[in-house]
């Protein structure tokens, strides 16, 4: 799926770009279930899109058949003006989009999968910059709470959540990697059906992102995360994994010229490769007998999902 990646590459490298230009390039390719909202931050806006994606027997249509949810996660998909051009972090974007567009190609071909597949992402090209060790991040229009509000939806029986993860020393690889699940504040073991896709797609031995308990909780408690690609999982109860964009040094997300377009493609292509399978039944993202005894033995961790004490937040 380069092509796409490519062709939605070149549209979000666009100073002009917005919600509804995404829109309509995605029109174009017979996908019409499409939400644009330009929410409004403090200092700017971004532009929310939501993509539904119907399935065979999707329950859209009343089917039986489970919904996957794709988020591309990031601040922002530029720095103007004090940086030109399509930045790393947009990676994310570039991703779920380019799942998007591969999707409706293949409905026109023929290939409908089973379920729906949600995607979400936003647009906003230019976002402001936040300091970070050990390189700095992209900042983003609105807070994580109107991010996941957003692009969060009920029906997501299993979330995707992209985004480029390149600022840290914790993963040293160029590609992608996967984060082990969390769910309801538990961090479980990397999902064997998603190693093996992960394997089949890439013909490569799978890379892990290595998690803590401070990335599965809310950026508002102040606490440090190695980035924002397990934010969706603090507001739903299902199991989400990171799709981590990676390099083997540090990057910062407002860097340009970090974007590798083979590199959002493999990361593409596995999240299309999850869909085919999970939409159908094929794939777990956890094993719930596990989950069902880890809460026995140690009780719920949903008050991970929120943001703890609020005096101690507070005096923070």
């Amino acid at each position: 799926m380069l092509k796409q990646v490519i062709e939605v590459h070149e549209l979000l490298d666009d100073a002009h770009v917005t919600g509804s230009m995404v829109e309509s390039f995605l029109r174009k390719r017979g996908l019409d279930s499409i939400l644009v909202r330009k929410i409004e931050g403090i200092k700017d806006s971004t532009d929310f899109i939501r993509i539904l994606v119907p399935g065979r027997s999707g329950k859209s249509s009343g089917g039986p058949s489970p919904t996957l949810g794709i988020i591309g996660r990031l601040g922002g998909i530029g720095a103007r003006p004090e940086r030109t051009g399509l930045v790393s972090d947009a990676d994310g974007a570039v991703a779920a989009l380019s799942c998007a567009a591969k999707l409706a190609d293949m409905a026109i071909k023929g290939d409908r999968l089973p379920g729906d597949v949600i995607i979400a992402t936003h647009i906003c090209p230019d976002a402001p910059t936040n300091p970070h060790q050990p390189v700095a991040f992209m900042g983003s229009p609105v807070d994580m709470d109107e991010m996941n509000a957003n692009e969060v939806d009920p029906a997501m029986d299993a979330i995707l959540s992209i985004d480029t993860t390149k600022g840290n020393r914790i993963i040293n690889h160029r590609g992608f990697a996967i984060s082990p699940t969390v769910m309801q504040g538990y961090i479980l073991k990397p999902a064997d059906d998603l190693l093996d896709l992960v394997e089949w797609s890439s013909g490569e031995m799978p890379w892990i992102l290595p998690l803590t308990t401070q990335d599965i909780t809310p950026y508002a408690n102040g606490l440090f995360h190695v980035n924002s690609i397990l934010q969706p999982s603090t507001a739903t109860k299902a199991p989400v994994v990171g799709v981590a964009i990676t390099a083997v040094r540090p990057v910062p997300g407002c860097a340009t010229g970090a974007s590798r377009e083979t590199d959002i493609e493999e990361a593409s292509r596995f999240c299309i490769e999850v869909a085919k399978a999970f939409t159908s039944g094929a794939c777990r993202f956890h094993d719930a007998e596990e989950l069902a005894k880890l809460e026995a033995l140690y009780g719920s961790m949903a008050r991970l999902q929120g943001c703890g004490s609020q005096s101690q937040v507070k005096a923070l």
